[in-house]
């Protein structure tokens, strides 16, 4: 245990790298009062952040996932601005383009709770001098006959008189280093939902991430790299690099279909992962469950069509199998209009609040994504070492040590690690040193890494991912026979266990059964 204690050890003394999340008094909360469940959750909430009673909002809305564009506007946005107005929460005026916009604001951050209406549904869009109704969008800009949206996108500049209701209006927060408080657009506040297939889930979501912020977010990564556009493939690059950096293993898919069927996704804090329609992958085991206060989501452009569903699209699924934070699209949002992965994972890490991260890697508001999950939450305000200490965290703990000591001098740093797994024989320390090592192509140097880790594995399901590892290393090399014949002998070791599901899901694609033959007539 001396190896592990002393990288343990090196934490102490670093520099807290968390900002200070958004305050308690400067988030309002909305509900709808027509529904006892969604009142419920906004007390549960305000409690468990010790928001002032004060700051909640209960308006009679439509009790209907999907609203017109005229009950938005009577039944929320109008009745919204009235609290504003009547609460002093704001104050507004002409800004120097002319429009009526709040100047100062008390509130930064508004949450929205189950039972608010979730979509804005399309609606006949207005002719203009230069176009007829029904005339398709110019080619160039294929939203600009769209007015379908996110109720929750559209709150975000509800104070702001006049704007456009088809297309999208810049995000002015996109990109910022700096926090909402600090940022100067009172005309902006930050929306996020706590919304999922049944108001337990919510509820233990509020939960999960008060617990974890006293310990931190620790545990495995998962990064599912799709190849299907290089915009958003680059985001996924970008996640594995941050985690790199910041001593998270990760475990990357980079072939073409993604996780198979009931894959060993062991340990799981992160998941970030696309394209799919519907839930997929280690999703579908019975027994899955996420790490708690678990950040996940799934890159789709319908991933938050519904929030119902246990099975249906991705951000329901997700929260029903452990998450806690995620973000979704309720439309067609277009890649390049949604959520940026990379941008939103770095200032996660940064330790900004998870609404922050999430706008600020958002460039366009007025359109199609929500964010979900509890607004303040920051799950990597301890990567500095501080917080509760949980022994189960130990050894996440220790590779996010290690990475601070020796960030670049990755011979020493691995050195290290692996004289604490000698002691220790841990099966995660040996498996994110052959993560770490595959990155660089250091394939046979991780292989013996992930035989060790899978002799120092207890659990079944571990032993088959470091399988799985050494299986893709085949793979990605093109020794096909080596692949098929690793993964047959994997069926016989491991037998009927629904991970083995995965195994099947690899053969069925490396070495496809043959076509049935036509009965003849």
């Amino acid at each position: 245990m001396r190896a592990l204690a002393r990288v343990l050890g090196l934490l102490a003394g670093f520099p807290s790298l968390a900002t200070a999340a958004p305050a308690p008094e400067s988030v309002a909360i909305l509900y709808n009062s027509a529904v006892p469940e969604s009142r419920k959750l906004a007390e549960s909430y305000r409690a468990a952040r010790s928001i002032p009673a004060e700051n909640l909002i209960g308006l009679d809305m439509p009790v209907t996932p999907d609203i017109s564009r005229e009950d938005y506007e009577k039944c929320i946005l109008k009745p919204l601005k009235s609290e504003f107005d009547r609460r002093a929460w704001w104050q507004r005026g002409r800004d120097p383009s002319g429009l009526f916009v709040p100047v100062r604001n008390r509130m930064r951050v508004l949450v929205t709770l189950r039972g608010v209406p979730l979509r804005i549904r399309p609606g006949p869009v207005p002719a203009t001098p230069s176009s007829k109704p029904g005339t398709p969008p110019p080619p160039a800009n294929p939203i600009t006959t769209h007015n379908e949206a996110a109720v929750d996108s559209e709150l975000s500049l509800f104070g702001v008189d006049g704007v456009p209701m088809e297309g999208t209006l810049q995000n002015k927060f996109y990109q910022s280093e700096k926090s909402i408080a600090d940022a100067a657009m009172p005309f902006l506040i930050l929306t996020a939902r706590i919304d999922a297939p049944s108001y337990a889930t919510c509820e233990r979501m509020i939960r999960d991430t008060v617990e974890i912020e006293k310990s931190g977010l620790w545990g495995m990564a998962y990064v599912d790299i799709a190849n299907k556009i290089p915009q958003g493939d680059q985001w996924m690059e970008t996640i594995v690099q941050s985690n790199r950096n910041s001593g998270v293993p990760t475990v990357v898919d980079r072939f073409n279909d993604t996780f198979p069927k009931n894959y060993p996704m062991g340990d799981a804090a992160i998941y970030y992962g696309w394209y799919d329609w519907n839930v997929s992958g280690p999703f579908l085991n019975p027994g899955f469950k996420f790490r708690k206060g678990a950040v996940a989501m799934h890159l789709h452009s319908f991933s938050a069509e519904q929030l119902s569903s246990t099975d249906k699209n991705w951000c329901g699924p997700l929260l029903e199998k452990g998450a806690a934070v995620t973000v979704g699209n309720v439309y067609e949002p277009y890649l390049q209009m949604t959520h940026d992965f990379g941008i939103l994972h770095k200032r996660l890490l940064a330790g900004f609040a998870w609404v922050e991260a999430c706008w600020m890697a958002m460039p366009v508001t007025s359109w199609q994504s929500i964010v979900l999950g509890d607004p303040l939450y920051q799950p990597f305000k301890h990567l500095d070492g501080s917080g509760d200490l949980q022994p189960k965290d130990n050894d996440f703990r220790a590779l996010r040590a290690a990475s601070l000591r020796w960030p670049y001098n990755p011979t020493e740093r691995r050195k290290q690690l692996d004289l604490a797994t000698d002691r220790t024989q841990s099966g995660i320390l040996a498996e994110a040193v052959g993560l770490d090592l595959l990155l660089d192509g250091l394939t046979a140097n991780a292989a013996t890494h992930f035989r060790n880790a899978k002799r120092y594995d207890s659990q079944t399901a571990d032993k088959l991912r470091q399988d799985f590892h050494l299986i893709a290393i085949d793979r990605a090399a093109n020794r096909k026979s080596l692949a098929v014949s690793a993964l047959h002998d994997a069926q016989r070791e491991y037998g009927i266990i629904p991970e083995t599901d995965a195994l099947k899901a690899w053969l069925d694609i490396l070495d496809p059964p043959p076509a049935a033959t036509p009965m003849t007539q």
